[in-house]
């Protein structure tokens, strides 16, 4: 019993990533059988009509997802204005994304300096931002752009009426300054 619940909790802990057959082995230190029962049971769990989650199989590991009829509920939520808003690292995301598109996930949280996996993904089910093709880098990972959703709620016409970043970069510059003269001070204790 003491398993299943911990698989429960590294299925959420890992999120869309999910985990192999061989990660729960390792994790639990448990045997092939015991993994693959381990699933089976915490599907069956699932399965009740009650509970809002189902084990997949996607990709090769083992994923906690919604379960599809409930999809309505889903827009519903993400579509009402109430819980519609961005947090501070979505829009700072956003704006990384607005304007260097197109761009990679690991350029994304290169400039940020932490992941950004799943704000990408929130953004995505917004419809702020769009996967634009690949990138000729190793891997080609996918590039994302802004929308058309993006422009319009922010009323921009198009991605050139976003405000010149230079001018954000001089303020902060005149700010550095103004903090630099007062360590240098020509008064002396």
């Amino acid at each position: 019993m003491k398993n299943k619940a911990i698989l429960e909790g590294l299925l959420f802990v890992v999120g869309e990533d999910g985990l192999s057959l061989e990660q729960i082995m390792d994790v639990l230190d448990i045997t092939l059988e015991n993994a693959k029962e381990l699933i089976k049971e915490l599907k069956v769990d699932y399965e009740n009509a009650e509970r809002g989650l189902r084990i997949d199989f996607l990709g090769n590991k083992f994923k906690l997802t919604t379960k599809y009829e409930h999809r309505e509920y889903y827009q519903k939520l993400l579509l009402n204005p109430e819980t519609n808003t961005l947090s501070q690292a979505a829009l700072e995301t956003l704006a990384i994304i607005a304007y260097n598109e197109p761009i990679t996930r690991v350029q994304v949280d290169t400039i940020r300096g932490v992941g950004s996996k799943d704000i990408i993904r929130k953004l995505i089910a917004k419809g702020f931002i769009k996967e634009n093709g690949r990138s000729d880098l190793p891997g080609r990972p996918i590039l994302y752009e802004t929308t058309s959703e993006f422009l319009d709620y922010f009323g921009l016409a198009t991605i050139d009426d976003l405000p010149d970043m230079r001018d954000f970069l001089e303020e902060n510059i005149s700010d550095e300054e103004e903090e630099t003269d007062l360590y240098n001070s020509k008064y002396v204790e």
